[in-house]
């Protein structure tokens, strides 16, 4: 363990200390000689919770403290010690970086947290030492909490943060490892945070409203958007050296980027979306785990918690993904589409992000036409049975789907479909009936239609029969348009399942018939037990007697009443 003296500055003498392979910058400050002060200005007064300066009792305390590995307390931060975390190696995953997160709400603010000269005043060489300057002014967080709190020094690390922006758009060097390293820092001290919003409680199916949600706005939005848009620059520069930079955009953090996905704000979530599309397309090393973590995101959020505020903008940075995919592809993705994409039909607030898991999917289909069986038979698989707003969801995605599909592929899965679809064609619910008689406006799904109708018209007909005593008049109108279609294209099969509708209806009437003469029947056993009638035999065996009556039912209801059992009918 050793000493040395790394600068002085402004009075104070820095000293850092080394220890093992971790290195710890340790801030000593030593007060050289009294400094002049300004008089301050009334209203501009700093709160210094209820002391005028940090003593050195203090520091050497603070000092003895990181050499027993204990943690920090941050009340006592002052921010002259910007540079307390220049080297601890945030993307390394060290704890101690989190020290870096200094809040002046409450704790010691040094009266030097002074606005640094601007990239112009200084000369080209001194210009990267005052970039690392900068970025550790920056380092600094408030609470935004208490707006009317050290306002002066909100506005200057908001002027310091434009100025950032405006060196990292107009540089024309490379970056060096040690701006990037504290470039990095800077970002996750500010964007990596605890957020102060409450979990949404779980609401109802029906109750659930996707638009009456209010999104709540960070308080903190005026830093964090130009850090956002800092780091958004700095990424797609082309001064940032991928080779350096993932030494610091590791997997650690892009993980907690990826967290920052279920922020409320709708503003982060747009800045956060563009940001991981740049990360994707500039560090492909860590494509297949970014992958792989929104994966898991999607695990959680469909077997578990069913709340997430960022699917959509995830699936939005998916659909750019998958647009690149080459072909032929690849197993692993096509486990994608089966184990987490299709699954997402599943939660109850797919309205969320419905477009973009449509955009997905048939993006998919597009590439590989084989998959709209597994895609058409997913959709089946958890097609709704009560909620009719996600019916109607789902016969939308059904047709996008459609519109890409083979015949082939059509054939596969065109029996369970059908028979979907004869259901919502007998819907109550008139939105979900007109939707599934939309189908046959497009052209290519009629035309899948008339090339399979021996197999597709046996279903779906009586579906289209029924649909004459509809109580919506549309939903009548769409029927009748859809059996003139199929009369059109083949009368003689329009007329052989017209007679054997009416067969079927026959046979029906005749077994309704049947079950109400048995009904009544058993009405007349009950009657004539009831009033003590001579039917019921000798009153001296009364168990021969009842299995007398049990039997003469069991012989009239069982011819009748198909796959009931006697005795469930007795019972009733």
């Amino acid at each position: 363990m050793g000493f040395f003296i790394k600068f002085k500055q402004d009075g104070y003498l820095f000293i850092g200390l080394r220890w093992d392979f971790v290195k710890i910058e340790v801030l000593v400050t030593l007060i050289l000689g009294k400094l002049p002060r300004k008089p301050s200005k009334s209203g501009e007064k700093l709160d210094f919770g209820g002391s005028s300066a940090p003593s050195d009792a203090s520091f050497s305390s603070r000092s003895s403290d990181l050499a027993s590995t204990r943690p920090i307390n941050s009340n006592f931060v002052s921010l002259p010690s910007l540079d307390l975390v220049s080297d601890l190696g945030y993307s390394h995953g060290s704890e101690l970086a989190q020290v870096a997160n200094t809040k002046p709400n409450g704790n010691l603010v040094s009266a030097s947290y002074e606005a640094l000269p601007a990239f112009r005043d200084v000369p080209s060489t001194e210009k990267q030492k005052l970039l690392i300057k900068k970025l550790n002014l920056c380092c600094v967080v408030f609470d935004f909490a208490e707006p009317t709190r050290h306002l002066k020094e909100k506005e200057i690390k908001r002027q310091t943060l434009l100025e950032l922006v405006d060196y990292v758009t107009s540089a024309n060097g490379k970056f060096s490892e040690t701006v990037m390293q504290e470039a990095i820092k800077m970002v996750s001290v500010n964007l990596f945070r605890i957020t102060s919003s409450q979990p949404r409680e779980t609401k109802a199916v029906e109750a659930y409203d996707v638009e009456e949600e209010e999104s709540l706005m960070d308080l903190a939005w005026p830093h964090l958007q130009i850090v956002y848009e800092f780091f958004l620059r700095f990424i797609a520069s082309p001064e940032t050296d991928a080779k350096l930079a993932k030494r610091y955009v590791d997997h650690s953090f892009v993980l907690k980027l990826l967290d920052l996905f279920d922020s409320e704000d709708p503003r982060e979530r747009e800045y956060l979306k563009t940001i991981l599309h740049r990360i994707y397309g500039k560090f492909m090393v860590h494509r297949p785990f970014i992958r792989k973590a929104i994966n898991n995101i999607f695990f959680r959020f469909i077997f578990e918690t069913e709340k997430h505020n960022g699917i959509a903008e995830l699936l939005e940075v998916l659909g750019s993904i998958i647009n690149g995919f080459a072909m032929p592809l690849k197993e692993e993705h096509k486990l994608f589409l089966v184990r987490a994409l299709i699954p997402l039909h599943k939660p109850k607030c797919l309205l969320m992000y419905q477009q973009q898991l449509s955009y997905c999917i048939t993006q998919f289909v597009e590439k590989d036409c084989k998959l709209a069986d597994t895609v058409i038979r997913g959709l089946l698989k958890y097609w709704p049975i009560t909620n009719s707003s996600k019916k109607v969801i789902f016969l939308h995605k059904l047709e996008e789907i459609l519109e890409a599909t083979q015949p082939a592929e059509f054939q596969r899965c065109m029996v369970p479909l059908c028979r979907q679809i004869a259901r919502c064609l007998s819907s109550s619910h008139f939105q979900v009936a007109e939707r599934a008689l939309c189908l046959w406006n497009n052209e290519h799904i009629e035309n899948l239609i008339r090339q399979n109708r021996r197999v597709i018209l046996p279903i779906i007909f009586p579906a289209l029969e029924n649909g004459h005593t509809h109580w919506n008049q549309v939903v009548q109108s769409l029927t009748l348009n859809v059996r003139k279609i199929f009369f059109a294209v083949d009368p003689e099969l329009f007329e052989e399942c017209l007679q054997k509708f009416q067969e079927d209806q026959s046979k029906l009437e005749e077994t309704r018939r049947k079950h109400e003469t048995a009904w009544k029947r058993l009405e007349e056993i009950a009657a004539s037990k009831a009033t003590g009638e001579a039917i019921l035999g000798p009153t001296s065996k009364p168990a021969q007697t009842l299995s007398k009556i049990l039997g003469n039912a069991r012989a009239l209801a069982q011819p009748t009443f198909g796959n009931f059992a006697p005795n469930s009918v007795m019972n009733h």
